[in-house]
């Protein structure tokens, strides 16, 4: 294994534990029961698997497909095509894993500005919309000819309008610039030994996320992974502890990872062998390290605000 810079802090595999960890992997051929699903990785297509999963079972469904963009995922290749083409692709998963949810179950869909169209019409398909997210995604390189592509989209729909939503579980704690008073005392902000700080509600407009990168542990290899926080503040707004959260497109893990660390159940489903291994090393490590990133003492800090 190539050596890494002092403060690389990045999640890697060896042999010998990829060797250990796809023993813990599921593959379904046959319907497997809610308790035999629960807390586990599955190593297969999401096409393949969706036949056996047991229905009414999930609470929170978080769904992040391959964008439609030419992308390479390991030994898988995802190549762009035509709006109303991918709209049919995601409808073919989509539709194998419906039973899968409960009646007041959430779902959150990702996508970006060249696939809006296409997730929007499949959600509107299924799902009641609720509202859609767009979160600053810091990374990304310059364009010469263009405006740099710095934001995602996440689509937030339920199946019914009985659904579970917890906005005191995602406030926001923001540094106070100009703080006022009211009779000398402070008028909807603390006074801390950190600094002026104000609670908020947060909106459908993210610039709190910061993108895993080199000196973060929970980094890995994978092109295209979503941060902690960011699953955190979904995972708390829309289910309870113990409630179900199911990602059949796992890549590395962040979603199951995040759920156990905030007590829910969870399982997941990734057709990569590797990155399968690596959710599940990440699971492992989370039964000591339970911290999130920008998370803390049930509050969400607004980026560099520490």
């Amino acid at each position: 294994m190539k050596q890494k810079a002092e403060r690389n802090r990045s999640l890697e595999l060896t042999p010998k534990e990829i060797s250990f960890f796809e023993k813990k992997l599921l593959r379904l051929s046959s319907p497997v029961k809610k308790n035999e699903l629960l807390n586990r990785t599955i190593c297969q297509s999401v096409e393949s698997a969706a036949s056996f999963l047991p229905s009414r079972c999930v609470d929170l469904l978080f769904l992040d497909p391959p964008y439609n963009l030419n992308k390479t995922f390991r030994a898988t290749t995802f190549r762009a095509r035509s709006a109303g083409e991918y709209a049919e692709w995601m409808d073919s998963w989509l539709s194998k894993i419906l039973h899968t949810l409960k009646p007041t179950a959430s779902i959150y869909l990702c996508g970006d500005w060249r696939s809006s169209s296409a997730v929007q019409s499949v959600a509107e398909k299924y799902f009641l919309l609720q509202n859609r997210i767009t979160w600053e995604r810091e990374k990304g390189r310059g364009a010469k000819a263009n405006w740099k592509n710095a934001s995602e989209d996440i689509w937030f729909c339920t199946v019914s309008q009985k659904y579970y939503f917890n906005i005191e579980a995602v406030k926001i704690k923001r540094r106070v610039l100009a703080p006022y008073t009211k009779e000398g005392k402070p008028k909807d902000w603390l006074k801390t030994q950190e600094g002026n700080f104000r609670l908020t509600h947060p909106s459908n407009l993210w610039n709190d996320i910061t993108i895993p990168f080199w000196s973060m542990p929970e980094n890995t290899e994978h092109p295209t992974q979503k941060p902690e926080k960011l699953l955190a503040k979904l995972i708390l707004a829309s289910t309870k502890k113990g409630d179900v959260v199911f990602d059949p497109f796992l890549g590395s893990g962040t979603t199951s990872v995040t759920a156990k660390k905030l007590q829910r159940n969870y399982f997941g489903i990734e057709i990569d062998k590797k990155f399968a291994c690596i959710a599940e090393k990440r699971l492992l490590l989370a039964e000591k390290e339970t911290t999130i990133q920008g998370f803390r003492d049930g509050i969400f800090w607004e980026r560099n605000s520490q």
